[in-house]
């Protein structure tokens, strides 16, 4: 008997753990079920035709199709296709976009053989006992296995499951090539955010401490990438978090680095202290603040002083050493369209390596599904049930916000004009403002249909800088020059920087200088100077644009050369690493 369970995750590099925990735990506990289940996994942007014929070229006697908000319109054209060409095979679901409000997927799908609801583990354990019939079992229909919903209504709720009790899903890392690596220490989230469906499991356990360390060994031992926790709020428990941090500083073997995401408002000095001393890159945080608004925050019951938000932030930046990620969610009661703008530019005060605005998404069982009529809240009906509009914010509003987004996204969040944007800045009210209107200036010029190159995203925002003041256009050029060759060591010069590098003899006769070379460059011993020339660059600067400080006053009349080593680079951003040089022009 062969039972396929089916992922349609949203990129090609995320991978669905929680398939592969199904399979672990029931093959722990039945050895003799390995052959008999198989994962399949695809993406939302494979052909429907070919998940479709995958699935039925796969033969299965029951199929389970695992139902995220990303995936569930796909899943819902697949089911009566699927119907059609197997009607005698058995379609399960399972997931958090089916788990609640199942009952009512069999008015659309009467032919499902069910819903596993809630947590899988052990009731498909329970379900493949029941199709193999080949264990003796005190489960005889269905309708005794716990943790299901039937055409004739739900079974009877299913006891949490012991983290511990479910096995590494890991051992093979082959099948994980290229993919994000997701791991799991704990269940369930103390809080009880009103737009989440983590507040509904208010029980929260711990995977073993001793089980956790020793499946965090083995990540280190094979040098993966990155590991990235999927804990809702991973420092909720003090001595958890503090063990596990402690462990990964310890072990550190440079190369891996692990994602968590964390409430910052009860992050403490013990905490931050530690979090202060790993390797650069060691550790991203994640940090959902969503607003700043003071009753929009009371509303969702986030009880959160974004001031102290703010220190704690401030405190961990302190260290240049940790990746940090801050959410905004637009959407949310009480919040319009000023008060937005007020919580974008608090967060952006914050200077987080990562901005995320995003959207409300309405989820069946959260307390903000239920008081949707009460906040004047329209959202779409198919999933991702994103917000239209609120009594706050009006959908004119949400779209000049997406808009916005994409800018974010595209000149802060690349990390590619860290130096420019301040500069540019400059010239309008608040980082919002600048955002604003160079979304404006993207509608006007056509930008957000024709998608410009990565290239002429840098001569876009130098022609949308000299408009607001077209005198600081030598300085303009300066710093977004410098951000590029801080990404990369071009091939060619960008055509506002002029063709002809003016100071190329002066620069090769520093390259010459074998004594100055190793002092700046110890890592290029034994290489000719033309070999050091091509391998790194060197550019003429007459602004300080690298130096906040040093720009004020700046009149553009001095000489500065600055030279940029590829072979090291910033872990937080990629960035080359530079330094000024003493050259005689």
């Amino acid at each position: 008997m062969k039972f396929l369970l089916v992922a349609i995750n949203a990129k090609y590099i995320h991978s669905n753990p929680a398939l592969y925990s199904l399979k672990s735990y029931a093959v722990k506990l039945r050895p003799e079920y390995s052959g008999d289940i198989e994962i399949a996994e695809y993406t939302i942007n494979h052909h429907f035709d070919d998940i479709l014929s995958g699935i039925y070229g796969a033969k299965p006697d029951v199929i389970g199709i695992s139902c995220y908000i990303w995936n569930i319109n796909m899943v819902e054209q697949l089911i009566p296709e699927l119907q059609k060409l197997l009607p005698s095979v058995p379609i399960w679901l399972g997931g958090p976009e089916v788990s609640y409000e199942a009952n009512k997927l069999f008015t659309k799908f009467p032919y499902l053989g069910g819903v596993m609801v809630g947590e899988g583990e052990q009731t498909f354990l329970e379900l493949m006992d029941y199709y193999e019939g080949k264990h003796l079992t005190s489960y005889l229909t269905l309708q005794e296995i716990p943790g299901l919903c039937l055409s004739t209504g739900y079974t009877k709720i299913r006891e949490l499951t012991d983290l511990s009790e479910i096995p590494f899903l890991y051992d093979d890392l082959e099948q994980f090539k290229n993919r994000i690596i997701y791991y799991e220490s704990s269940r369930g989230c103390p809080f009880r955010c009103s737009y989440c469906l983590s507040s509904i499991d208010k029980s929260v356990r711990f995977r073993d401490m001793d089980v956790v360390k020793r499946e965090l060994q083995f990540f280190i031992d094979h040098k993966v990438s990155q590991v990235k926790f999927v804990d809702r709020t991973f420092n909720c428990n003090h001595k958890h978090a503090m063990e596990i941090w402690q462990y990964i500083y310890e072990h550190d073997n440079g190369v891996t680095n692990f994602h968590f995401e964390i409430a910052a408002d009860i992050l403490n000095e013990e905490e931050i202290e530690l979090l202060s001393r790993m390797r650069p890159g060691l550790v991203q945080l994640e940090i959902g603040v969503q607003s700043t608004n003071e009753q929009c925050l009371k509303e969702i019951d986030r009880h959160v002083s974004t001031e102290h938000l703010r220190q704690v932030v401030e405190a961990i930046r302190r260290g240049e050493n940790i990746h940090v990620h801050l959410d905004l969610i637009a959407g949310l009661p009480y919040e319009g369209f000023v008060s937005f703008r007020n919580s974008f530019n608090d967060v952006y005060a914050m200077k987080p390596e990562q901005l995320q605005l995003g959207f409300l998404k309405v989820l069946k069982g959260s307390k903000m599904h239920e008081k949707a009529k009460e906040y004047g809240l329209f959202y779409q009906d198919r999933a991702p049930y994103e917000v239209l509009y609120t009594k706050w914010l009006s959908y004119d509003e949400i779209l000049r916000l997406k808009k916005i987004e994409e800018m974010v996204e595209l000149y802060y969040n690349s990390n590619q004009y860290t130096h420019a944007l301040p500069i540019i800045m400059e010239e309008f009210d608040s980082p919002f403002d600048f955002f604003s209107e160079l979304a404006d200036y993207f509608e006007k010029e056509g930008l957000f249909v024709t998608s410009p190159s990565r290239a002429y995203r840098y001569q876009a925002l130098l022609h949308f800088a000299m408009s607001k003041n077209p005198m600081k256009e030598e300085m303009y050029k300066e710093a977004l020059l410098f951000d590029m060759y801080l990404r990369e060591n071009l091939k060619s010069r960008p055509e506002f920087a002029g063709s002809k590098d003016l100071y190329y003899d002066v620069k090769m006769d520093w390259y010459k200088n074998e004594e100055q070379v190793k002092e700046v460059l110890p890592d290029y011993a034994g290489y000719q100077a033309k070999q050091v020339s091509k391998m790194t660059h060197m550019e003429h600067f007459s602004y300080p644009v690298w130096d906040e400080k040093g720009m004020q006053g700046a009149t553009g009349r001095e000489d500065y050369f600055i030279l940029f080593d590829y072979q090291r680079r910033n872990p937080l951003n990629n960035q080359a690493y530079y330094a000024e040089v003493r050259v005689n022009p």
